[in-house]
C-alpha cells in the first residue's frame, strides 16, 4: 500500500503541475476534519513559501501530515513529529522533499566558504553543511548537487535516529523515499 500511495502523490504532482488540479480547497465546514486525521503520507519539507506541500501534490486536508523546516533535515522535534504520524496516525509513506532554488542549501555552501549568519541562521546553513561537502566532489552542479545530497542525507537520518521508523520500514509497513521539487516546473523528481 505505501507504493500505491506514492503513486497517488506523484500523479496528483502531475496534475498540479500540468495546470489541472482536482483537490477540493479547505473549509471550516469540514465537519470529518473535526473528528480526527488520518493522514497517508509524511512529508519532511522545507519552510520555502514556494512549496506548499497539499498543493503541488494536489491534496486537500487530511491526507499529508507536513513537517517543515528549512532546509528539510532532520532535527528532534521533526522526528518525532514524523514518528508521531507514523505510529499514532499510521501514516505509511514517509518522504523527504527538497526543492530547487533553496536558501538553506545556498547558505550551506557560502558558510564552507567562510560567510557567517546572524542569531540562529547558521545552524540552518551547520545542518546542510555536510550534503554541501558530499556534493561538492560530485560531477555537475555543486549548487542542485547539495540539494539532492541533502534529501538522500536526511533519508537515511530517519531510519538511524529512529527505531519506531527503522522497525516500520524493515517490515514494509512504510515506504522511506526522498525527491525534489523544481519550482519552476511544478514536478517533483525522485531521488534514488
Amino acid at each position: 500500500m505505501p507504493k500505491r500511495h506514492l503513486d497517488d502523490l506523484l500523479a496528483g504532482n502531475r496534475r498540479f503541475a500540468a495546470g489541472t488540479p482536482t483537490a477540493q480547497q479547505a473549509t471550516a465546514a469540514g465537519a470529518e476534519m473535526a473528528l480526527g486525521q488520518a493522514p497517508y503520507a509524511t512529508i519532511l519539507s522545507c519552510s520555502d513559501s514556494r512549496v506548499p506541500v497539499e498543493t503541488i501534490f494536489d491534496h486537500g486536508p487530511g491526507d499529508i501530515f507536513v513537517v517543515r523546516v528549512a532546509g528539510n533535515f532532520v532535527n528532534d522535534d521533526g522526528l518525532a513529529s514524523i514518528e508521531f504520524a507514523v505510529s499514532k496516525l499510521e501514516s505509511n509513506l514517509v518522504m523527504v522533499l527538497g526543492h530547487s532554488g533553496c536558501g538553506a542549501a545556498e547558505a550551506a555552501i557560502a558558510s564552507l566558504s567562510g560567510t557567517t549568519f546572524p542569531g540562529h541562521i547558521g545552524r540552518l546553513a551547520t545542518a546542510v553543511a555536510p550534503a554541501a561537502i558530499a556534493a561538492k566532489a560530485q560531477a555537475g552542479d555543486w549548487y542542485a548537487n547539495t540539494i539532492a545530497e541533502n534529501v538522500r542525507a536526511n533519508v537515511a537520518a530517519l531510519t538511524a535516529r529512529s527505531a519506531i521508523l527503522a522497525d516500520a520500514a524493515t517490515s514494509g509497513a512504510i515506504l522511506i523515499c526522498g525527491a525534489v521539487y523544481d519550482i519552476h516546473t511544478g514536478m517533483v523528481r525522485m531521488l534514488s
